[in-house]
């Protein structure tokens, strides 16, 4: 009997030991499964990965980038360009936690003036320019001339100060848009004219240009701004304003970095809101998209005006105000990474021919353009906004233009050249009908993007012909043209020539076809030259011309 029931004692232990040894046999069949499953993975990915580079090697690495340059975007550039934005949000976050860019800066002013100082000393037998790689300039055009000019080092790109009660921020030159609207709308502020991409610097828009929707009131981003810094080719540095030292700042936009280096900008703020009330209304017929764009570019109610042509008789015109109020079911948080690209969101209206209203956040309205830049990068990623690649890969959307450059090669650059425009031309509001009629015959680019702006009578290189201050719109052409005759010089050379009979100007990011006597009859020089005179800069720096004209460079 006692064994019997130390048989059935040891029955129900035997079992609870043969149950836990069962329990941990699970779990390793289970973690040798998740190890197979994982390898079976790593070796997928493998062998894709040798399948991929096997057809590159057949098709040739250069026919690979021209005509499948999306498997190199989004396999390389775009988690590339996720790890550069992780990098800088980092790095911002930090300066503001320590608060150390106020401090620094006038050390690294310093350093920039040293710098310049030992060009002097060795003879200034180089023109100088910023040591910055052309690569990270937004522009698509090829600086060549940083391989043979003395490059000056300027590691400027931090948020120095917000004064609330001046209603002002200063910040260092590569501060960048998204980086701008980041740090100051949490504090209920933002800027006038927040150009869409976001990294458009600070710098590259004051010494070249920048735009927005709300610029029928604001002007240019240059017009938004009420103090400038620079290291000039002494080595000195000045502050200019309208009452101070008003020649150079009134010279400095448009200038291109050729009367000295920007260390700092003082921009004007005004109030954030959390939505804009946005109104979309499709328009059909050229005469009746003009008039009706001039109407509204009029109005100073509509905090913002934007259009996009589709084709030359249809476009839609968009109207936004400021609110701090929405309807819930209206709001379209159109910045969130599945969503359709903004080009593609806003011609849903113009299919269906119906009016619509939404409510937009308002950072996400400063940079609707950004994830397919404006419509650039349908040609890159084709199938880009489809559903699909939206939701799995819209988060590391877009590629960094500045990667795209780097990595473009020459083929790319040529095709580019040749094959594709990226124009944005400023005429008077009056002549935008005939404007439109010849980007159609001479491009044939669509869409066409839309901006209107009000352009002050100040000295400078851009003003209007009369004394009067005078209502113009931006014209951007971005794509690859479809007109039969298009021929890159000869075709852009003949926009020029239009647009310079109308009293129009060409933004100096893009490739410029004119000669010297054509490019300042176009511009301004008056001012400038006499700066350049009064300075010394004549041997310092290049004239603005030979920077970022095509006939210049060689």
């Amino acid at each position: 009997m006692r064994r019997g029931l130390e048989r059935r004692e040891a029955g129900p232990g035997g079992e609870r030991a043969s149950g836990g040894r069962g329990a941990a046999g699970v779990r390793r069949r289970g973690a040798v499964r998740c190890g197979a499953v994982a390898m079976s993975a790593v070796w997928s990915l493998g062998a894709g990965l040798l399948l991929l580079l096997l057809w590159v090697r057949h098709r040739g690495l250069e026919a690979v980038l021209v005509h499948h340059r999306w498997i190199f975007v989004c396999f390389f550039l775009m988690p590339l360009s996720i790890l550069f934005d992780v990098y800088y949000q980092l790095r911002a976050w930090v300066v503001r936690r320590m608060h150390s860019a106020p401090r620094l800066h006038g050390q690294r002013v310093r350093h920039i003036q040293e710098q310049v100082r030992q060009w002097k000393d060795e003879g200034g037998r180089r023109y100088m320019c910023t040591g910055r790689p052309g690569w990270l300039t937004v522009s698509l055009r090829v600086g060549k001339y940083k391989k043979t000019h003395k490059n000056i080092m300027i590691n400027l790109m931090d948020v120095l100060e917000v004064d609330s009660e001046r209603q002002v921020v200063r910040v260092e030159p590569l501060v960048t848009m998204g980086q701008l609207t980041a740090h100051l709308n949490p504090m209920g502020w933002t800027i006038p004219v927040v150009p869409e991409l976001d990294d458009l610097t600070v710098g590259g828009l004051i010494m070249g240009t920048g735009i927005e929707s709300s610029s029928h009131i604001y002007g240019l981003f240059q017009h938004t701004c009420v103090a400038y810094e620079l290291v000039l080719a002494d080595g000195s540095l000045v502050r200019c304003s309208p009452t101070e030292n008003s020649d150079l700042f009134y010279a400095v936009p448009w200038s291109c970095g050729t009367l000295g280096f920007l260390v700092a900008a003082e921009i004007k703020m005004i109030p954030a809101k959390k939505y804009i009330r946005l109104h979309y209304e499709p328009v059909r017929g050229l005469r009746n998209i003009c008039e009706k764009f001039t109407e509204e570019s009029k109005k100073k109610e509509n905090s913002f005006v934007e259009g996009l042509v589709y084709s030359l008789e249809e476009a839609v015109i968009m109207t936004g105000v400021l609110t701090d109020e929405a309807e819930p079911s209206k709001i379209n948080r159109i910045g969130n990474y599945y969503k359709p690209w903004f080009f593609k969101h806003v011609e849903k209206y113009l299919k269906a021919n119906k009016t619509g209203i939404e409510y937009i956040p308002s950072r996400h309205y400063y940079h609707r353009h950004t994830r397919s830049i404006f419509w650039e990068l349908q040609d890159i990623i084709p199938f880009g906004n489809n559903p699909v690649f939206r939701y799995l890969f819209g988060w590391m959307v877009p590629p960094k233009i500045s990667l795209l450059k780097l990595t473009q090669g020459e083929a790319i650059r040529k095709l580019y050249e040749q094959h594709h425009v990226v124009q944005d031309m400023l005429v008077p509001m009056k002549s935008l009908e005939k404007s439109i009629q010849t980007f159609h015959v001479d491009l044939n680019v669509y869409p066409l993007w839309l901006c209107p702006f009000i352009l002050p009578n100040n000295p400078g290189m851009v003003h209007p012909k009369g004394d009067e201050t005078e209502l113009y719109v931006d014209i951007g052409a971005y794509g690859e043209p479809k007109t039969k005759q298009f021929e890159a010089r000869a075709s852009m050379r003949q926009m020029e020539k239009f647009v310079r009979s109308v009293h129009g100007f060409q933004m100096l990011y893009a490739d410029c076809y004119m000669t010297r006597e054509e490019f300042w009859d176009m511009f301004d020089g008056s001012l400038y030259h006499s700066l350049r005179e009064q300075m010394n800069c004549k041997d310092a720096f290049p004239e603005v011309y030979d920077k970022i004209c095509k006939a210049a460079r060689h």
